[in-house]
């Protein structure tokens, strides 16, 4: 059997509760301790970020912020003996092999590696893995996989926000319908999809990387860029790409990032740069096409 498969049978079988309500039980300050860094909990996920502020990465000569699309993420559910952690490492292309060889070393699955951009410079690949074991070990192994990249690991500074949002915020917003949350300069969306996702029979939180994911940041001349993943079914893939392509906005990758999820989920990565009413209206058009709540 597959250590894949064996991980979530074992995780499955020492839970009553569904996953999506079983992060209760976590001592939260154990794994911020051992990450180095506060996280944030989100329903019943608790989710700690390693922004990439290290790489200077520009698309066709737009400098992207970190928190467009150079986030490094873990999501942990479960309890301190019983923990689950799934995530997302943005990494260059030196850095690939030895973080993989660190989180099999302890355990982890790896069930993705590929691009989320592109025409970006430097070229950035992006790591999905799962772990499950104690958390407070989960989250030490996690941290000494990140050290052999350049991935910063200090505590961050406590940066202060802007309380007045700019215009185009407002104009996305208006157009999505929907409210986002706006920090370091970027608009983002987790838009969670109507039908559950599971694994060996086990509840997917949103949060845990299955929500639509889309962020915006400003642009030249009053413009806006947008990217993420839609998250989608196979009956939604065409459909949804269709509307970006109307939109003129790109498909930049349609992937796989988890193993055994049912129903089987495709993630598709965008980039759009334009007008915020336009970019906002295209992406208005493919979320409508998806299953969302």
């Amino acid at each position: 059997m597959h250590s894949f498969q064996r991980l979530l049978i074992l995780f499955s079988a020492s839970f009553v509760l569904p996953f999506a309500a079983s992060a209760q039980g976590l001592d939260t300050a154990k794994i911020d301790q051992a990450l180095g860094r506060p996280g944030q909990k989100i329903g019943d996920v608790y989710k700690v970020g390693f922004p990439r502020t290290d790489l200077h990465v520009s698309v066709r000569g737009l400098a992207i912020k970190p928190g467009l699309a150079l986030g490094s993420w873990a999501a942990f559910t479960g309890t301190d003996a019983d923990a689950m952690v799934m995530g997302d490492l943005v990494l260059l292309e030196d850095e690939i092999n030895p973080v993989m060889e660190k989180l099999r070393s302890s355990g982890f699955d790896i069930s993705a590696v590929h691009n989320h951009l592109i025409d970006e410079t430097p070229h950035v690949m992006y790591m999905h893995y799962m772990g499950h074991g104690g958390a407070s070990q989960l989250a030490t192994s996690l941290r000494a996989a990140l050290a052999v990249s350049k991935t910063p690991l200090e505590t961050p500074a406590t940066a202060a926000e802007n309380t007045v949002l700019p215009a185009w915020v407002n104009t996305v917003e208006d157009a999505l319908v929907r409210k986002g949350s706006y920090k370091g300069g970027v608009l983002s969306y987790g838009v969670p999809r109507a039908d559950a996702v599971t694994m060996a029979g086990i509840t997917i939180a949103p949060a845990a990387g299955v929500a639509e994911a889309i962020n915006f940041q400003s642009a030249d001349s009053g413009n806006v860029a947008t990217t993420g993943d839609f998250v989608l079914t196979a009956e939604e893939v065409n459909p949804v790409i269709s509307e970006l392509e109307a939109h003129h906005i790109l498909v930049t990758a349609l992937h796989s990032h988890m193993l055994t999820e049912q129903p089987r989920l495709f993630f598709m990565h965008f980039w759009g740069q334009g007008a915020p009413q336009d970019v906002a209206t295209g992406i208005k058009a493919a979320l409508d096409k998806v299953h969302t709540k």
